[in-house]
């Protein structure tokens, strides 16, 4: 990617992949981005479990009620789990990490899609925190902020269309209403 500006441009939700799984010099390099997104006071509370064995991506995919069944259909998904016992702020610190993994795919000319697991639901009201908790066996105090499904593009999607940036919802100096 020549500039940052044009990544954010071309960045856009990939919801269908290919078949073809990545190399493990992509996997390498998205893994590296990550580690290496900020966090508050450099407590890095997070961590990253890769997966792309495919019945755990089906079984994954029935995390919550809507909005993560695509993920049956990715390569690779990395979720992104926060520490509450290492930082105060470990929900932002995941969530960066998050943000830095889908320009990160991007960059590499590879799809990637947020799959929300916090606060999220299955239908029947079970947190989606405690499935993806119990399929990956993730012990406490570790809580589940994201899933980021990672593959090579299975569609093609438009770049951002400025036109439609919110222009109205920037104030400077103090929030108008």
């Amino acid at each position: 990617m020549e500039n940052f500006s044009e990544l954010v441009r071309l960045r856009r939700s990939m919801r269908k992949f290919t078949d073809e799984p990545l190399a493990p010099e992509q996997v390498e390099t998205l893994l590296r981005a990550a580690l290496m997104s900020p966090s508050s006071k450099g407590k890095h509370a997070w961590r990253f479990i890769v997966v792309d064995d495919k019945d755990m991506l089906e079984k994954l995919s029935h995390c919550k009620a809507q909005g993560s069944d695509f993920l049956a259909g990715a390569p690779l998904a990395v979720v992104v789990v926060g520490d509450p016992s290492e930082s105060d702020v470990w929900v932002e610190d995941a969530s960066v990490a998050s943000t830095v993994l889908l320009y990160q795919a991007e960059d590499l000319g590879l799809g990637a899609c947020w799959i929300q697991v916090r606060e999220r639901y299955t239908a029947e009201g079970e947190p989606a925190d405690n499935i993806v908790r119990f399929l990956l066996h993730i012990p406490d105090p570790f809580r589940v902020v994201s899933i980021v499904a990672v593959g090579h593009k299975g569609m093609e999607r438009k770049p951002f269309n400025e036109e439609r940036l919110l222009w109205d919802h920037v104030s400077i100096g103090q929030l108008d209403k």
